[in-house]
C-alpha cells in the first residue's frame, strides 16, 4: 500500500514537472513571443521568462534581427534593349511580430519574391547608362517599393543594394571603345582650349611689346641667357626681326649699286665703237680714187 502511494507520488511530480517545464520558456534579447490561447492570438511576449498554460496556449518564436536576404541573379532587358544579368540583396527586419506571423505564412519567401519581381520591373525601365551610373537612385527606388509592398506583413525593407550588373562581352568592347572615343574627343578639346589661351596671351604680349620696343631687347637677352645654359652641341641664335628690316634696305642699295654700269667703261666703249664707224667709212673712199 505504501509503495503504491510512493508509486503515485513520484507520477505526479514527474506530471508536475513535465507540465512546469512545457509552460516555462526563456526568449533572448531580440526574440518575441507570438502566443495563441486556444487559437486566439495574444499579446506579444517577451524577452525574458514567460509561462504557458500547457495544453492551452500556443507559441511561436519571432526575431527580430535584421535579415539578410541575397536576390538570386534576374534576367533583364534595359530600356535600351540590352540584355543584363543583376544581382542584389536585401536587409529587412520584422517590427510587428504579430502580423508576420498572422497575415503571412513565411515571410522570408515572400520578401524573396516580391523583392525579385520588384527589381526586374523596375530595372527593366531604365536604360544601361543609368542602370551602372546611377545606382543609388535605383536602390533607393526599390527599397521604397519593396518596402511598401512589405509593411502590412509588419517587415521593414532598411536597404537594397544591387550587387552586380553583367552585360555580353560584346557591349563591354563597344563601352570601352566609347570610352576610348570620349577620351580622345575631351584630350582635344582640351589641346585646342590651350592653344587658343595661349594665343590670347601672344596676342596681349604682342600689344605690351609694341607699345615699349626695349621690351623685345629684354627678351632677347632672356633668350640668349637660356641658349648659354644648354649643353647641345646646337645653338640656335635668334636675331630680332626689326634689325633684319633695317638691314634689307641697305642690302637692297649695295645690290643696285654693283649691277650700275661703270662711267669710264661707258666711255671707253664709246671711243672703240666711233672708232670702227671712222674705219669703216674711210676705206670705200680710198677704193674710188684707185
Amino acid at each position: 500500500m505504501i509503495a503504491a502511494v510512493v508509486l503515485a507520488l513520484l507520477i505526479v511530480a514527474a506530471a508536475a514537472l513535465a507540465l512546469a517545464a512545457a509552460s516555462v520558456r526563456v526568449l533572448r534579447e531580440y526574440e518575441r513571443a507570438v502566443v495563441f490561447r486556444l487559437g486566439r492570438l495574444t499579446e506579444e511576449r517577451g524577452p525574458g521568462l514567460i509561462f504557458l498554460i500547457p495544453g492551452i496556449d500556443r507559441m511561436v518564436r519571432v526575431s527580430l534581427r535584421t535579415v539578410t536576404l541575397t536576390i538570386p541573379a534576374q534576367e533583364i532587358i534595359t530600356r535600351d534593349n540590352v540584355p543584363a544579368r543583376v544581382t542584389a540583396v536585401t536587409y529587412y527586419r520584422v517590427i510587428d511580430p504579430g502580423r508576420s506571423v498572422v497575415d503571412i505564412e513565411n515571410v522570408l519567401a515572400a520578401t524573396s519574391q516580391i523583392a525579385q519581381t520588384t527589381l526586374r520591373s523596375v530595372l527593366g525601365k531604365a536604360e544601361l547608362d543609368a542602370l551602372l551610373s546611377e545606382r543609388e537612385r535605383l536602390n533607393e527606388h526599390l527599397q521604397q517599393i519593396i518596402d511598401d509592398q512589405t509593411e502590412p506583413w509588419g517587415v521593414k525593407v532598411t536597404t537594397v543594394e544591387i550587387k552586380d550588373v553583367e552585360i555580353p562581352e560584346r557591349m563591354q568592347h563597344a563601352m570601352a571603345r566609347q570610352a576610348e572615343a570620349e577620351r580622345e574627343r575631351r584630350a582635344k578639346v582640351i589641346n585646342a582650349e590651350g592653344e587658343f589661351q595661349a594665343a590670347a596671351r601672344l596676342h596681349d604680349a604682342a600689344d605690351v611689346i609694341s607699345r615699349n620696343p626695349v621690351t623685345i631687347q629684354l627678351r632677347y637677352l632672356q633668350t640668349l641667357i637660356e641658349v648659354s645654359n644648354n649643353q647641345s652641341s646646337t645653338i640656335v641664335f635668334p636675331l630680332p626681326i626689326d634689325v633684319l628690316q633695317r638691314l634689307m634696305p641697305a642690302a637692297a642699295g649695295g645690290e643696285a649699286a654693283a649691277d650700275a654700269p661703270d662711267p669710264a667703261r661707258l666711255e671707253e666703249a664709246l671711243a672703240a665703237a666711233r672708232a670702227t664707224l671712222d674705219a669703216g667709212t674711210s676705206e670705200p673712199a680710198r677704193l674710188q680714187q684707185t
